[in-house]
C-alpha cells in the first residue's frame, strides 16, 4: 500500500513535465467584459497559424478589472497579454508594469502606427515611447432626432456652437414640462471634458502637477455647458433619474444625446421599427474659430503587454494578429466594437453605413485626455463639482477655484516625485 503513492507521485510529476516540455509556448490573456468572452473565438484561427502557441483567454468584468489588474502587477501574477482601457495606460506606465513596445513597432511588418486613428494611437504613447497597440475605439458623438430637429428648421445636424444654441433655443420654444432639448446626465465627466479639449485646454499644466480649469480655455467651456441647465435646455437629471433613455428618445422628451458607439446598436435594437429614418448621428459642432467637426475623445481599448511575461515574441505576435484588418473585422461582427486600424472601415457593414459613417469621421478629430496616472480621479471630481454648479450651490468662479483646489491635492505625490527626479542629478 505504501508504495503506491510514491509511484503515483512520480508518474504525475513526470506527465506535468512532459506538458511543460512538449515545445508549446502557452500565453495568459486577460480580456474586459464582452470583448475578453468574444476573443476567445478568434483564437482557433491564431492557434491555426501559430500551431506552437497556445492562449488562455480570462475574462474578467470590468468593474473588477482595474484592481484585478494592479493586484495581479504587485503579487507578480500579470498575464502575458491584456486589454487595457486606453486612459489607464499613464497609470501602468508609471508603476512599471507594462513592456515598452517601441522596438516591436519599429520591427514589424504587421503594424503601422499610420494604420490607425492619429488621436486613438496617441493615447498609447508616454514621450516617444508606445506602450499599448489600440484594439477597438469609442468617442463621443451627437445622436439626435432628424425629424424634430427639421421641425425647428434645422434640415442637418448643427456645425457649430452658434447653430447648435439656435437649435437648442428653437426646440425650447416648443414647450412642455417634459421635453428638453439635450440630454446630458450631470455624473457624466466626458461632456465637460470634451468640450474643454475643443476649446484647446491643456485640462493640467505642462507638467501634470497641477490643474489648470481656471484658465480662459477651461472657463470658456464650463460656463457654455453648465449655461445649458441654466438656461433650462437640459434636465438637471443623472444617469441614475433618467427612466429609459431609448424609450424617453423616441417619446421626443429630449432630442439630442452626446454618447458613444456602443450605442448604436442599442438604439437599433430598443427603438421601435416607426423610428426608422427619424433619427441619426452627427460629429460634434465646432466652437468659435474652430473647424468642424469638434474635438472629442480619443477612447477605446487597447492590447498591452506586461513586462513580466517570458514569452513576449509569442506575446507580440498575439497582438499583431488581433489588430490586424480581418481580425479587426471579425472582432467588429462579434461585438460591435469599433475598429482601430482604418483599413477594417472598408468593410461595408461600416462603410455604408451612415450612423458609422459620422464615427469614423468624429475619429478624425480626437485627443487624449491626460496622461497622469491620477485622471481618473480628476475626472471624477470635473463632473461633482460641475454639478454643484449647476445646481446652484457654487458659482462658476467658486467651482473653478475647487476643482483646481481638489485636482492640486491629488497631484501632490506626482508634485514630489517631479521635484525629486528634479534633485536626482544633484545627489549624484
Amino acid at each position: 500500500m505504501r508504495s503506491r503513492f510514491p509511484i503515483l507521485a512520480v508518474t504525475l510529476l513526470l506527465s506535468c513535465s512532459a506538458a511543460r516540455d512538449d515545445g508549446i509556448i502557452r500565453l495568459e490573456m486577460w480580456g474586459l467584459g464582452r470583448e475578453g468572452q468574444v476573443v476567445a473565438e478568434m483564437m482557433p484561427e491564431f492557434h491555426r497559424r501559430n500551431p506552437n502557441i497556445r492562449v488562455s483567454v480570462q475574462q474578467i468584468p470590468w468593474t473588477a478589472a482595474h484592481e484585478k489588474l494592479l493586484t495581479g502587477h504587485v503579487g507578480e501574477a500579470t498575464p502575458d497579454v491584456a486589454q487595457l482601457g486606453n486612459t489607464w495606460i499613464p497609470e501602468f506606465v508609471t508603476i512599471g508594469a507594462l513592456e515598452n513596445l517601441t522596438p516591436f513597432v519599429r520591427n514589424s511588418t504587421a503594424i503601422e502606427p499610420s494604420d490607425f486613428f492619429d488621436g486613438i494611437w496617441a493615447t498609447n504613447t508616454i514621450g516617444d515611447d508606445v506602450y499599448g497597440v489600440p484594439w477597438y475605439v469609442d468617442t463621443r458623438l451627437l445622436f439626435y432626432r432628424t425629424d424634430i430637429l427639421a421641425s425647428v428648421g434645422f434640415s442637418s445636424p448643427p456645425r457649430t456652437w452658434a447653430e447648435w444654441t439656435e437649435a437648442m433655443k428653437r426646440l425650447d420654444a416648443l414647450g412642455g414640462k417634459s421635453r428638453f432639448p439635450i440630454l446630458l446626465p450631470t455624473n457624466e465627466w466626458s461632456q465637460p471634458i470634451l468640450l474643454a479639449l475643443q476649446q484647446d485646454s491643456p485640462l493640467l499644466t505642462e507638467d501634470g502637477g497641477n490643474g489648470a480649469f481656471r484658465q480662459p480655455e477651461f472657463r470658456r467651456a464650463f460656463e457654455f455647458y453648465v449655461g445649458l441647465f441654466r438656461q433650462g435646455y437640459a434636465p438637471v437629471l443623472s444617469n441614475s433619474q433618467v427612466a429609459n433613455v431609448y424609450q424617453q428618445f423616441e417619446a421626443g422628451d429630449f432630442a439630442m444625446y452626446i454618447t458613444g458607439p456602443w450605442n448604436i446598436g442599442e438604439f437599433r435594437r430598443r427603438l421601435s421599427p416607426e423610428m426608422e429614418g427619424k433619427w441619426s448621428t452627427a460629429p460634434m459642432p465646432a466652437p468659435p474659430g474652430k473647424t468642424y467637426p469638434g474635438t472629442s475623445l480619443a477612447g477605446g481599448a487597447s492590447l498591452v503587454m506586461f513586462n513580466r511575461s517570458e514569452k513576449k515574441e509569442a506575446a507580440w505576435k498575439l497582438i499583431e494578429f488581433l489588430t490586424e484588418p480581418e481580425q479587426q473585422i471579425r472582432f467588429f461582427e462579434l461585438t460591435g466594437s469599433l475598429p482601430a486600424n482604418e483599413g477594417a472601415w472598408e468593410v461595408p457593414a461600416l462603410a455604408n453605413d451612415p450612423i458609422a459613417a459620422a464615427f469614423r469621421e468624429q475619429l478624425e478629430n480626437v485627443t487624449p485626455t491626460p496622461k497622469v496616472a491620477e485622471w481618473e480621479q480628476i475626472a471624477t471630481i470635473v463632473w461633482e463639482t460641475a454639478e454643484s454648479a449647476i445646481r446652484g450651490e457654487r458659482t462658476i468662479d467658486a467651482a473653478l477655484a475647487n476643482l483646481d483646489a481638489r485636482a492640486d491635492r491629488i497631484l501632490e505625490k506626482r508634485r514630489w516625485v517631479m521635484a525629486q527626479q528634479k534633485e536626482a542629478p544633484r545627489a549624484e
